[in-house]
């Protein structure tokens, strides 16, 4: 069985506030972008007890063992039972990036493994699962626009008009360019944060407007120390963009243009 993990775009990314619990909560909007996408293939694996993973393409920089597929299928084994697997990742949405291409692969892997061995999961189910591997691994369940919050896994399905064939979206990474999590909220000032339109408001407004209205908190700690990465962003806008933003905590860029 093989399928095509595909990347998310933050639209709009404010951090509202840290939590007891040492995280922080959010407010964004996830899209998938489907035309960058990995490709993940499993197949049953009788003769081994444990699953076995290979890793092609892009080049990562976690063990095999510790990849998000892998702890996706232990996930499963330790609740359900299910034998091991083969799993062949070719990564094409590069890590450190902000895309979720990681989360991505875990949630698509759940989604494979229920339906190869009749778990009957319910997507709520696996949503629910899936949290647990990564903040924003759930949104990849059901896979289209939603509205989150809390540290992104709590989702709220929206009808978004970009998505149409008026529109296309193109993604960035400077060469060379990589933000980890932990830098990005390293560098994060809470108190110099100003308060923002509700992403739900903004998204009614012409795109045109959204370059005053649509922030990512993490520009302000990621482009002083990664100026390629505001720059590319300028880029976007000189190339036309109606709007172009920082996805994630970087280090990619996405440009929102008219076809």
């Amino acid at each position: 069985m093989t399928t095509y993990p595909n990347c998310k775009i933050n639209l709009g990314l404010y951090v509202v506030g840290k939590r007891p619990d040492g995280y922080h909560d959010l407010e964004t909007i996830f899209l998938p972008v489907h035309e960058m996408h990995d490709e993940l293939e499993i197949n049953p694996l009788i003769t081994h007890h444990s699953s076995l993973i290979t890793q092609e393409g892009i080049t990562l920089d976690n063990a095999p063992e510790d990849n998000l597929c892998m702890r996706a299928w232990r996930l499963l084994h330790d609740e359900f039972g299910i034998p091991a697997v083969s799993i062949r990742l070719k990564k094409g949405i590069p890590f450190g990036a902000g895309l979720g291409g990681g989360s991505s692969d875990a949630a698509f892997t759940l989604k494979m493994l229920n339906e190869m061995f009749g778990l009957s999961l319910t997507d709520s189910q696996l949503e629910q699962r899936a949290a647990r591997l990564g903040a924003d691994c759930a949104f990849f369940i059901k896979n289209k626009p939603a509205y989150a919050t809390g540290i992104g896994d709590q989702l709220e399905p929206i009808e978004f008009s970009i998505l149409n064939s008026q529109f296309s979206i193109l993604i960035e990474i400077p060469d060379g360019e990589h933000v980890s999590t932990r830098e990005a909220y390293a560098g994060l000032d809470l108190s110099c944060l100003t308060s923002h339109i509700s992403l739900k408001d903004a998204i009614k407004r012409p795109i045109k407007e959204w370059r005053h209205l649509i922030v990512n908190d993490f520009e302000a700690s990621v482009f002083p120390t990664h100026p390629a990465i505001a720059a590319l962003k300028e880029t976007m806008y000189r190339r036309g963009a109606l709007y172009a933003s920082m996805t994630g905590s970087g280090a990619a860029v996405f440009g929102i243009f008219a076809r």
